[in-house]
């Protein structure tokens, strides 16, 4: 029997494209560090996408590493940062943020794990006390960590709050492609440029090898950061590689056409896992897909794909994630299915 693989959209290399770009230049002697012609052409793409010509492009290679350099950048030491409970700074990154001096001050956001002003403002409210850190960053994820999506009214609302409040708000793009190619989806990157202080469109999770393209809008955040971007370890040698990757990707839109393929093949997962009577634990609307399971339909699962454990629904049933990616194709998807109706 075919294993198939949902556990995450970064299990294959690249894009085929990609691929082809780099090794199409492998013979070129390119400068290091990213100050080379691909990374400045992939940076003015980015700025132009944007509507954006005065935002910074700066390229690093992972999401948890472009998130504790940015807010280690943008915050002073006393300074603290506003996240869901269930963001990825605070559940997946190993104390990243914190390692850099910053505490984490979580919301207690709902299953869709999206932050909203109500949420935020008990928070400055609560930190009022100068001898507690002050609240300065607002961080959140698009797509969410259970996969939803931000509506544009909601992203207003949020911006809106931070300014009133003397907040930067700063949004992880890593599933920025998933977040697009959602039906519910109607942000655009010129919306994020004039909502956030600076946000990043993930490579690593659509179809580059690695990569992060982070776009600093605030004037007030850009200066120094390819210094702390050394010091953290940020900085690729081979930076061109970085640049030709997001060059390839978003050129000719090829980036949004695999984040939308990917989307449509959780969808169709996710509607056939329904049809067999599997709840989800909360309805995604980008490429992940969270269906509670019996647990003694776990070994089943075990011997068709490979799976994430996301958390205990109650004592007999399990919250698991599949994730699709570019390269799912609609036969592994119908094939899954197949396989797993029968076994059932």
């Amino acid at each position: 029997m075919k294993m198939y693989n949902f556990r995450n959209d970064y299990s294959e290399a690249a894009h085929p494209a990609v691929l082809a770009a780099i090794a199409a230049h492998n013979d070129e002697h390119v400068i290091g560090y990213g100050a080379d012609d691909y990374c400045a052409n992939a940076a003015r793409l980015i700025k132009d996408l944007c509507r954006c010509p005065e935002a910074d492009v700066q390229f690093l290679i992972g999401g948890t590493q472009t998130n504790f350099t940015a807010i280690a950048a943008f915050l002073r030491p006393w300074e603290s940062v506003i996240c869901a409970q269930t963001g990825h700074i605070n559940g997946h990154e190993g104390g990243a943020v914190e390692a850099t001096g910053h505490k984490l001050v979580q919301a207690a956001a709902g299953p869709d794990g999206k932050l909203t002003p109500e949420l935020i403002l008990p928070l400055v409210e609560a930190a009022a006390d100068e001898h507690l850190t002050l609240p300065r960053l607002v961080y959140i994820s698009d797509a969410t960590e259970s996969g939803a999506v931000y509506t544009l009214a909601e992203l207003e609302a949020l911006s809106a709050c931070c300014k009133a409040n003397n907040l930067l708000l700063f949004l992880d793009g890593a599933r920025l492609g998933a977040a697009f190619g959602a039906a519910e989806n109607d942000v655009t990157l010129p919306d994020l440029a004039r909502l956030t202080d600076a946000f990043y469109i993930g490579g690593t999770k659509n179809g580059a090898l690695m990569g992060e393209a982070l776009v600093i809008v605030n004037p007030a955040l850009q200066e120094g950061f390819f210094r702390i971007k050394k010091q953290r370890g940020g900085v690729l040698a081979k930076g061109w590689l970085l640049g030709l990757q997001f060059q390839t990707l978003l050129e000719d839109g090829l980036y949004w056409t695999i984040a939308r393929h990917a989307v449509d093949m959780a969808h169709a997962l996710q509607s056939g896992l329904e049809a067999m009577g599997l709840p989800m634990m909360s309805r995604s609307a980008s490429n992940m897909v969270f269906p509670v399971v019996p647990d003694r339909l776990l070994p089943v699962l075990d011997r068709l794909c490979t799976y994430e454990v996301w958390t205990r629904q109650d004592a007999d049933h399990t919250v698991v994630r599949l994730v699709t990616s570019f390269a799912t194709r609609s036969a592994d998807v119908e094939g899954f299915l197949s396989d797993l109706k029968a076994a059932l």
